[in-house]
């Protein structure tokens, strides 16, 4: 059993940083692959980034390699979206999930969190 709670979101001028945060609860927190997703209006929901937890391998989709950075925090239970040089196209609800194994793919996460609103002005 995992609890996610995401924070950080917000509104930002194009150019600027956000960190997102998601809180977990739960004992097998440690044993899950951590993910970040996205979805905007009218669009389907992406994949951002994701790390694993042994080894920490980690993938950034396309449109954010070089701009973003998946961290975790184990002894404090909490995975981080450090969001920089952000553009208008970044305009999303972005939201953290875990999963047993290791994926880009939505579909094999199990928990879920609420999502924050990021706003990126131009």
């Amino acid at each position: 059993q995992v609890q996610l709670v995401e924070s950080g979101g917000g509104l930002v001028q194009a150019g600027g940083s956000l960190r997102l945060s998601c809180a977990a609860s739960g004992r097998t927190f440690s044993s899950y692959a951590m993910g970040w997703f996205r979805q905007a209006p009218g669009k389907e929901r992406e994949v951002v980034a994701v790390i694993g937890w042994m080894y920490g391998n980690t993938y950034y989709a396309a449109s954010v390699k070089g701009r973003f950075t998946i961290s975790r925090d184990s002894a404090n239970d909490t995975v981080y979206l450090q969001m920089n040089r952000l553009k208008p196209e970044d305009t999303a609800v972005y939201s953290c999930a875990a999963g047993p194994v290791w994926s880009a793919s939505s579909t094999a996460y199990d928990y879920w969190g609420q999502g924050t609103q990021v706003t990126v002005s131009s």
